[in-house]
């Protein structure tokens, strides 16, 4: 009885730790690491990296000896003025070493490692970019939650506001209309507080694709203090991941030249057999060497447009590698002024929030007086709902403009 009973209660217990576990909020760095884990295009690029290991292999094998086994059995007819002939077994040890091939092989396993170099830079660029998208999914939804709140909280007023209308209309005190512009104003934010469900669920479902998991809640962290020295900021351009991957494939493509150029030179090789078994008619010679050299002395233009395809790559690669360090230079420079501005904005919507928040309060107070009428609070009610709208816009535009500045220096999420 006892063993029958447990069962339910531990899918009971393990339903209700998913649930919990579903429930917990997220910060951006649980976002990111969900992503990192969770992303096709990172996973591609891991995937890059080994093959590229694997192409370094295929070339560095070519400058290493070969051994091969080899065994035959070839019969032959035999005349009676031939010796050679019959029944011819033969298995051998087969070892093959180029000598000298033009430096080609040590050319292409240098190339090979900077395409390397240049894989795992990219791999590195690709996951700080993923942060730009977590970046602005994250505060997109966390937005539209501070939305919700600011808006549920004129609600609750303006509900407050039509109460009290009505009673003051009871007694004379407020007209009709008083009470049916409130009540419009109510049910205008009632309409807004439905669009931004739907808004919030829309940014929710961007965030749940990137990091794999429902989002319930989202916790923002205050951003990292310090202040951004725009020259040291640009100065970041040269170390960052896509600039040294443009770098490394600049590298690779002059080795290029290099493998290209060998063409043109003699290769020396050594090949040697050991053999296990001959024929009668070969029967004590166990071994054999032979040293081969070929000079190339014509092979048409093929070899000329190989050099020329390489040279001119090499160059493509030298103006991507140009291209990408003033493109870096460009958005770390324009990431800092939107940076700035935001953070301009922000400020001065801080104060805007205070100001607008003691007018409703002072036009409240002149109400019950009788000094103004109930137009006049709506009105003050209406700037205070658009300004703190506004400020929580504002705060996010930040938050995304600093992420989007680290990104585009380089940095990542610690």
């Amino acid at each position: 009885m006892l063993k029958v009973l447990v069962l339910p209660v531990m899918i009971v217990v393990a339903c209700a730790a998913l649930a919990m576990a579903q429930n917990v909020p997220l910060t951006l760095k649980d976002c990111y690491r969900l992503a990192l884990a969770r992303s096709e295009s990172i996973g591609i690029q891991k995937e890059l990296i080994k093959e590229t290991e694997g192409l370094m292999l295929q070339s560095l094998s070519t400058a290493l000896p070969k051994v091969a086994f080899a065994y035959s059995e070839k019969w032959q007819d035999l005349r009676p003025n031939n010796t050679f002939g019959g029944y011819q077994p033969e298995a051998k040890f087969t070892f093959s070493q180029p000598l000298f091939t033009g430096f080609r092989e040590f050319a292409a396993v240098r190339a090979s490692k900077h395409i390397g170099k240049q894989r795992a830079a990219e791999f590195k660029r690709a996951e700080q970019l993923l942060l730009t998208d977590v970046s602005d999914a994250f505060y997109l939804y966390s937005s539209y939650q501070e939305d919700l709140k600011v808006q549920e909280d004129i609600q609750k007023i303006l509900a407050d506001r039509v109460t009290e209308l009505k009673k003051r209309e009871a007694l004379g005190k407020s007209r009709s209309s008083e009470v049916a512009s409130a009540e419009a104003n109510l049910l205008r934010t009632e309409a807004g507080i439905d669009s931004s469900r739907g808004q919030m669920e829309v940014a929710g479902q961007l965030l749940e694709f990137l990091i794999g998991q429902p989002v319930d809640q989202l916790v923002s962290e205050p951003l990292p203090q310090g202040t951004e020295d725009l020259p040291s900021l640009v100065r970041k351009a040269d170390d960052r991941p896509d600039v040294m991957a443009a770098r490394e494939s600049l590298a690779s493509y002059k080795n290029n030249i290099t493998v290209a150029r060998s063409s043109f030179l003699p290769s020396v090789a050594l090949t040697g057999n050991s053999y296990a078994k001959r024929s009668d008619t070969n029967e004590g010679n166990n071994w054999d060497a032979t040293l081969s050299v070929n000079v190339p002395l014509f092979n048409g233009l093929s070899d000329v447009g190989q050099v020329r395809q390489a040279r001119a790559q090499a160059n493509e690669a030298d103006l991507k590698l140009s291209q990408a360090l003033r493109m870096a230079a460009l958005d770390i420079r324009n990431a800092f002024t939107k940076l700035e501005a935001a953070r301009k904005n922000f400020e001065a919507l801080s104060k805007a929030v205070v100001a607008s928040d003691r007018n409703y309060k002072l036009q409240a107070e002149d109400f019950q007086r009788d000094l103004v009428n109930n137009l006049d609070v709506l009105q003050a009610l209406v700037d205070l709902q658009s300004v703190r709208r506004d400020n929580v816009a504002a705060a996010t535009a930040v938050n995304r403009a600093y992420w989007a500045l680290q990104v585009a220096t380089g940095e990542n999420l610690k």
